[in-house]
């Protein structure tokens, strides 16, 4: 079954609460936070005091995607704050095993990613290793960018190299998924969906956006 992992940058942060509950009324598993760090991307975004704060609203379980240079200065702040999940990025950490083992250590998930113009072969021997695959479709930083086409092949291997070597492994997609880019995506293989403005942004609101994003992924699921 798909999940669609909404991606509270999008939201307004005066009712965030409010809007995550909605997004988990209409089907959503978990709540994608993005942590960016203004080197590793050009962007400044939330700390753990976010996690903090929605911790008590959901039980949703809540992914930290770090888009930051030195992912391991951040794990101890959020795993107090109630994370559930971190994905790093294979650019920053090219021998991962060691941050990976750790982040188990904390009892917790962990995902790589990987960007769209990073060599996905380098994420093959980690399959194994790992709870997620995130393959970005963007380039990570801001939110609101078109899906990129070269993506979808990319998602197609991954998810080859997963069936082989780790089918438990998720694989996640995040940037530019919406309506019309989802069923694609899902097509390919992907089976975890980051949405922000599709989802926060939708004129028939967060609920029913959720809920039209999931459907569209299961009817497309390979």
């Amino acid at each position: 079954m798909p999940a669609i992992a909404p991606s509270i940058l999008a939201a307004d942060f005066s009712q965030l609460g409010e809007q995550v509950k909605l997004t988990e009324a209409g089907g959503a598993n978990r709540v994608h936070v993005d942590v960016m760090d203004g080197h590793f991307v050009p962007n400044l975004s939330m700390g753990s005091i976010v996690c903090k704060g929605l911790r008590p609203v959901t039980k949703m379980p809540l992914e930290v995607h770090l888009m930051v240079e030195a992912p391991a200065k951040f794990l101890d702040d959020f795993v107090k704050s109630g994370a559930d999940s971190f994905i790093f990025h294979l650019e920053v950490e090219p021998e991962p095993t060691e941050m990976i083992q750790h982040i188990r250590s904390l009892g917790k998930k962990v995902g790589l990613a990987v960007n769209p113009n990073f060599a996905i072969e380098k994420l093959k021997r980690y399959i194994p290793e790992i709870d997620l695959a995130l393959c970005m479709t963007v380039f990570p930083g801001f939110g609101g960018q078109k899906y990129i086409p070269e993506s979808t092949a990319r998602i197609r291997q991954i998810r080859q190299w997963i069936r082989e070597l780790n089918p438990a492994c998720e694989l996640e997609v995040d940037g530019g998924i919406d309506a019309r880019t989802i069923g694609e995506a899902s097509a390919a293989g992907a089976n975890v969906f980051v949405a922000g403005t599709a989802i926060f942004g939708a004129k028939e609101g967060a609920t029913a956006a959720t809920k039209h994003l999931h459907d569209l992924a299961a009817a497309a699921a390979t």
